[in-house]
């Protein structure tokens, strides 16, 4: 039995209940960043489950001894402040978390993209298109250059959450930074170019879009991300592989906590036979953003 012989009145009471309650609202997303992903029903219960976790442990000092509370509040509050001035996980990263929380369950729909890739998919399987072949020759995740730039990148953005979302915040990290810097510019009007990843790297970031495309799935595969290109009408961009449904779950509850400027109403994705792919194009702000239109006509598998 816990040992308090201490009295306290009413305001003392309530003042320690409040600084319990003040201590597990930080507390908790800090914790859920080493809590692995609950998904269940399409629900995300992890940030829930660290809710509980960071409550039971605020009871559990408050039964032991009730002062105790006091240093875990000014604990949790300092490795916060620390984490500020280190550029690590921050109050701002706390907020992100919760708002993710509801975003993830309750805010972000999925809109399954339907057209011809998702009703005929062999229709759009031809390799023997002009387009389709130029662009696969300049695929090359295996360039020294591309794969320097991309571990470079893919290091520059959340890496306070790799503990929470594994290599998918490398991919994002990866996705944050083209997408930030890549700069739209027409090829010649008479001919189509294809640059490859090395080019664009190091011309700027320049290209049209199916430099991008090239660019994103080369830099995703050198560190090892699955992509496709999908071709439209006017226009590619590139798709990267999720995985099974509860690989896309995990990944959608990622961006919503990465990407919260502006929310994300909807995560856009192909799905077929059990597999997602979502939409990796720089006309969108994050990962999953609407797709230009679904005259799909081209399927380039890497």
């Amino acid at each position: 039995m816990a040992i308090d012989e201490s009295k306290y009145t009413s305001f003392q009471q309530f003042l320690l209940n409040l600084l319990s309650l003040l201590t597990v609202i930080p507390l908790a997303p800090y914790l859920n960043r080493y809590v692995p992903q609950i998904i269940a029903g399409g629900w995300h219960l992890d940030m829930m489950v660290s809710i509980i976790i960071a409550f039971l442990f605020t009871r559990l000092l408050l039964w032991i001894f009730k002062p105790l509370i006091i240093p875990a509040f000014v604990l949790v509050c300092g490795i916060l402040v620390f984490n500020y001035f280190t550029n690590s996980y921050t109050f701002n990263n706390v907020l992100n978390d919760y708002k993710g929380m509801v975003q993830g369950n309750w805010g972000a729909r999925d809109s399954k993209q339907l057209d011809i890739l998702s009703l005929y998919p062999r229709r759009v399987e031809s390799y023997r298109d002009k387009t389709v072949r130029g662009i696969r020759e300049k695929i090359n995740f295996q360039d020294s250059v591309v794969r320097n730039f991309s571990v470079r990148h893919s290091l520059e953005n959340f890496d306070e959450y790799f503990p929470k979302y594994g290599k998918a915040t490398r991919y994002l990290s990866l996705f944050r930074y083209i997408n930030t810097h890549f700069k739209y510019v027409q090829d010649s009007r008479r001919d189509e170019y294809f640059a490859t990843a090395r080019e664009t790297i190091l011309n700027g970031l320049g290209g049209d879009c199916d430099d991008h495309s090239i660019l994103m799935a080369s830099c995703l595969q050198s560190i090892g991300a699955r992509c496709r290109i999908v071709l439209i009408q006017g226009h590619a961009y590139p798709e990267l592989y999720c995985g099974t449904r509860e690989d896309f779950e995990a990944l959608k509850l990622a961006i919503v906590t990465l990407f919260p400027k502006p929310p994300v109403r909807e995560i856009y994705y192909h799905e077929m036979k059990g597999t997602y792919w979502i939409n990796l194009d720089y006309t969108a702000r994050h990962p999953g953003g609407p797709y230009l239109n679904d005259k799909v006509y081209a399927l380039i598998e890497l």
